[in-house]
């Protein structure tokens, strides 16, 4: 998924700019809080450029590139991963890409100089010369290996003289100095070992189909033959297209992988309009699925009106491919994406505390899911999306609208406070996965999303960091409700756990309606640990509010507890130290013995 320019405003002198620029790029603008231009309102320029940079948006700052250096310079790191940034002048005169130029910055400098009627003062030698980047060919075209680009380059700018070949128009090129010095080939075939540069024009589409439970090694043997025999390379390849009721087949899933494509799907009825440029219908396929023909059907309808067959439908026992040829270079991707629920963990919920992944996920998201203060703690980066909260108490609810959104093909953040697998929503997916439709499960659709999770810092190791390291040692995590889990379940596992003498972190100590569990663990692991263990109750972590207070055991009170505090109980080992600093909590681990 593109993800939306982010354009910064940091003064009342650029809003226009700002505003034109959000118009020019289709973007998101944002502006300080209190300005009367719309936009997504921010108070601290500082972190929200850092979190939109490491999200993966392009970034547009309308402001001094001083700023945006100085902003970013703490979170740089891989330049091959990072995303466009651009520093937009106040009056809109100069658009400088500082960062990712061959990543879509020097694009999309050019094309706001030319809404704004500015200068794009592109910097890197290639562009600047012959405005070309060989390591970003235009929409259309990938290039086979990049590692030789810059040398390429380097030796094009040192005077060296380039000679195309190949039976595709490659006019993109054609600014480049002529000679006999380099070779570049522009060709859907696989490159050739005398070539320096190979470019492959995107005009195929792979369309595939296959029965129910089809060995993966079967379709992608069948494909890996039908491009062998073609002599096409993958990256000639805009993706891998097949029926949507296909999209959850294991075989479809890994063949796309093993590719390195895209994969879309469509519905029955797309399919079926491409009856009359079939070369194998099939009235059996027909009366099973609703379309005469999967594999070439697909491949059609993602190639465009104008493509014809290259390679009609080919099968084994239980697969089908085709290949259809478009004239011209494919630049838009057909069909629906296969969707995603994301599990995003942002921690206790500052920005700071989560990681990049998180970011970039919830940046991905057509839609954003989770309990409505969950969801409000994003901050800036909610701005703009869909977004569906739900109530406590409604988690079921929560993650099926999440899957079944998913499996129209969006791109879904499930969002989860501390860990999304640690007392939240991961567990309760999987779970709707596994049960079957009538027994409260999903639909097939919904079962064929991809699950991806994000790790959060969890209360306990927001506690702990804050705390000292009461964690150094063994621990186990104790959740007090009883909602979903017996009385009886957690008095044992309370045993137990003071038997073994662990660090216990407790989670939902208390509630409105349940008071005494708290009290009731505290007796059980007195028990077996000293009246004046080590107690903490953290509270609020990484929020304004945040607060820490250290009790011995004994005096535990729930009076002193609620819903947003995790209390800590050190074990008959761990020490409450005093520090210059204030008290620190940690557990040996034993290292005096060595």
């Amino acid at each position: 998924m593109k993800l939306k320019p982010a354009i910064i405003c940091l003064g009342p002198s650029g809003r226009k700019t700002g505003k034109r620029a959000a118009e020019a790029l289709a973007g998101e603008l944002f502006v300080r809080r209190g300005a009367a231009v719309d936009g997504v309102a921010f108070d601290e320029a500082l972190p929200l450029m850092r979190e939109l940079f490491l999200s993966g948006r392009p970034l547009i700052g309308v402001c001094a590139a001083g700023i945006l250096i100085r902003a970013l310079a703490p979170v740089l790191s891989d330049k091959h991963d990072e995303p466009p940034v651009i520093a937009l002048a106040d009056d809109g005169a100069s658009v400088v890409p500082l960062l990712g130029g061959h990543r879509g910055a020097n694009r999309l400098a050019r094309k706001l100089a030319q809404a704004l009627g500015a200068h794009a003062a592109l910097t890197t030698a290639g562009e600047s010369r012959f405005g070309v980047a060989l390591d970003e060919p235009p929409e259309g075209w990938r290039l086979a290996d990049g590692a030789n680009a810059r040398q390429v380059m380097a030796r094009l700018l040192a005077g060296a003289g380039a000679c195309l070949e190949g039976d595709e128009a490659a006019d993109w090129l054609s600014a480049l100095p002529p000679g006999d010095d380099i070779l570049l080939e522009a060709t859907m075939q696989s490159p050739s070992a005398e070539a320096d540069l190979t470019f492959h024009p995107v005009r195929a589409a792979l369309g595939v189909g296959c029965s129910r439970d089809c060995p993966p090694d079967e379709l992608a043997e069948l494909v890996w033959g039908a491009l062998e025999d073609l002599r096409l390379d993958p990256k000639a390849i805009k993706g891998v297209f097949s029926l949507d009721l296909k999209g959850d087949e294991p075989a479809v899933i890994r063949l796309a992988e093993e590719l390195c494509l895209p994969l879309r799907l469509f519905a029955a009825d797309e399919l079926e309009r491409q009856t009359p440029r079939l070369a194998t219908p099939s009235d059996i396929v027909f009366a099973e699925v609703g379309c005469h023909g999967v594999a070439e059907a697909a491949a059609l309808a993602a190639a465009g009106s104008d493509a014809v067959l290259w390679s009609p439908k080919r099968k084994t026992a239980r697969a089908t491919c085709a290949v259809a040829l478009a004239p011209a270079p494919i630049k838009e991707l057909q069909g629906r994406r296969r969707g995603s629920v994301m599990l995003v963990s942002i921690g206790p919920g500052q920005s700071a505390w989560r990681t990049p992944e998180a970011s970039k996920m919830l940046a991905a998201a057509d839609e954003l899911v989770g309990y409505g203060l969950y969801l409000d703690l994003l901050g800036p980066l909610a701005k703009g999306k869909q977004r569906r909260p739900f109530p406590l108490g409604e988690e079921q609810q929560r993650c099926r609208y999440a899957l079944e959104r998913a499996g129209k093909g969006l791109d879904v953040a499930l969002v989860c406070s501390g860990d999304a697998g640690i007392y939240a929503m991961g567990a309760l997916v999987y779970e709707l996965l596994d049960r079957a439709q009538d027994e409260g499960g999903v639909s097939r659709a919904a079962r064929g999303v991809k699950v991806m999770s994000t790790p959060g810092i969890s209360a306990f190791q927001a506690a702990a960091a804050r705390a000292g390291a009461p964690i150094g040692h063994d621990f186990c995590a104790i959740s007090l409700s009883d909602l979903l889990t017996p009385r009886e379940t957690i008095l044992q596992r309370l045993r137990a756990a003071a038997q073994g003498d662990f660090v216990v972190a407790l989670y939902n100590p208390v509630s409105k309606r349940r008071r005494e569990l708290l009290g009731l663990a505290r007796d059980i692991l007195l028990e077996h640990r000293p009246a004046n263990t080590p107690a903490l109750l953290a509270s609020n972590l990484g929020r304004p509010a945040e607060k820490l207070l250290y009790r011995p055991l004994e005096a535990l009170s729930a009076d002193e507890v609620d819903m947003l505090t995790v209390v800590l109980i050190g074990s008959s080992s761990s020490r409450l130290l005093q520090t210059p600093d204030g008290p620190r909590l940690y557990t040996p681990r034993g290292y005096r013995n060595f």
